[in-house]
């Protein structure tokens, strides 16, 4: 079986000096909080190669050690703890030692400074739309000889993220299902009727939840807000470019009814009239909310790699946020006596369709591992039932295994909610550029919400950077 590094050591300096370039202003994708500059090799190194496991301590001395890092934190990590340990609970001769190295999902210099320094983990956390581009740039392992039975084991979009040129690279562990979160109290308070965005009477307009939301919304005699209705977009925590919560590139381009790439052309779509409607919206609406005091309320209530119980929307300083089923458990933890409803992600138009997208996470083998049986076989029991099962429960997130999305034990009323949008989701385009891309429209997003660049002249900066890496890397 082919091992993706057995390619030439250049490559790994070149996806070096490219992941620290493409991700030098990444926010989080996903629901972990808070984003992470890319750190230099020289920077990371020492971090990385001595990185403190958080699992493992019981092990008999005996057991071969299986290294696996994630970028998660609690709640989520505290989840994976207990998977881990169950694995090795009932696998007494192997020891996977989690450990949590903070980061974005597309910032990857710890890790390739690791692999240098020949310090890698085993398995890797990978957030599983960036799996195509990490496999053509050599940093994850061919897997196609163990994982081509568990195709349809999967939904197909969440194992469609996996490959690379007709190979295996990841193994898919989760998924998940956006829509508008609300504070009740918050909107009463206003004077507004919660009952209006129930998600039984289908998808409330963006105007009515601009209105709604503008009503709750305070200042103070200095112009800075000390409560916000809504931030649909960004700017992301710290007030750096991207997304707060999930108001991302995607979520607009895809209500707006935006296509991201044409695959069969290889080509990506940001000036696609969707897309550029979609970063309109969210030009005019920091417009009418003024930029840098949005900025501040983000950077003064929601400031890098802050935990959970200061979410905003936990602590009573935001109204609305477009978030995940992940919050079922943020919101039972953290805010238990708070209400809080749910609805669809508001359309553009009275009687549009509305809109979701699913992304994920997934489980990879980094090449050269020492371990490979052994970290082949944690991967399978992770993302396979007995992994997912207490992932989906615990962490309210929903699992891309088929056979799990009818299992009634794992979703409760407010959890299967999320579940009846996840059929429609999109998702975004399994791309060879694809961690590239994010940050490019990431950027882009900034400078948009920011005022100081045009939508159509913002993509088509993102189009030129990417779309020429796109033509060498191939589909």
């Amino acid at each position: 079986m082919s091992r993706s590094l057995g390619r030439s050591r250049w490559i790994l300096a070149v996806v070096a000096m490219f992941v620290v370039g493409a991700c030098s202003s990444a926010a989080s994708p996903g629901a972990s909080t808070g984003a992470s500059t890319a750190a230099s090799p020289a920077a990371g190194a020492s971090s990385a190669a001595n990185p403190s496991p958080v699992t493992g301590a019981s092990c008999a001395a005996s057991a071969t050690v299986v290294k696996f890092w994630t970028s998660h934190t609690p709640p989520d990590s505290d989840v994976l703890t207990k998977i881990v340990n169950n694995f090795n609970t009932a696998n007494a001769d192997i020891c996977v030692k989690m450990t949590i190295v903070k980061g974005s999902e597309t910032d990857i210099a710890k890790l390739l400074t690791a692999i240098r320094g020949g310090v890698a983990p085993d398995v890797y956390m990978a957030d599983r739309f960036t799996v195509p581009q990490r496999a053509a740039e050599g940093a994850l392992d061919d897997i196609t000889a163990e994982a081509g039975n568990l195709k349809d084991q999967h939904l197909p979009f969440a194992w469609n993220e996996t490959q690379y040129k007709g190979k295996t690279y990841a193994l898919p562990f989760d998924t998940d299902a956006r829509a508008l979160w609300y504070n009740k109290d918050l909107i009463t308070a206003a004077g507004e009727d919660p009952a209006q965005l129930d998600i039984s009477k289908g998808a409330p307009t963006i105007d009515t939840v601009v209105k709604i939301a503008d009503k709750i919304s305070k200042k103070d005699a200095s112009g800075n807000y000390t409560v916000m209705g809504w931030l649909p977009g960004g700017p992301g925590a710290g007030g750096q470019p991207g997304a707060f919560d999930q108001g991302w590139h995607y979520t607009w381009g895809f209500d707006y009814g935006g296509k991201f790439a044409d695959l069969a052309a290889c080509k990506v779509t940001p000036t696609d009239p969707g897309v550029v409607a979609g970063f309109q919206f969210l030009y005019d609406w920091q417009k009418a909310h003024d930029p840098q005091a949005v900025s501040r309320f983000v950077s003064t209530n929601w400031p890098p790699n802050a935990p959970q119980a200061q979410f905003p929307l936990w602590t009573g300083k935001l109204g609305m946020t477009i978030s995940g089923d992940w919050q079922i458990a943020n919101a039972a933890k953290y805010a238990p006596n708070g209400h809080y409803g749910f609805t669809y992600i508001p359309v553009p138009k009275a009687g549009d369709k509305p809109s979701t997208w699913a992304g994920g996470w997934s489980m990879a083998l980094i090449p050269k591992s020492q371990v490979r049986a052994q970290a082949i076989k944690f991967m399978e029991y992770i993302t396979g039932p007995e992994g997912q099962k207490v992932y989906t429960k615990d962490s309210t997130h929903l699992s891309t295994l088929v056979a799990l999305q009818t299992d009634a034990s794992l979703y409760d009323a407010q959890h299967k909610t999320f579940l009846d949008l996840l059929p429609s989701a999109l998702n975004r385009p399994p791309l060879a550029v694809g961690a590239l891309y994010w940050d490019k429209l990431t950027s882009a997003q900034g400078s948009v919400e920011l005022n100081t660049k045009q939508p159509m002249d913002a993509l088509k900066e993102v189009e030129a950077a990417v779309q020429p890496q796109l033509a060498t890397a191939g589909c």
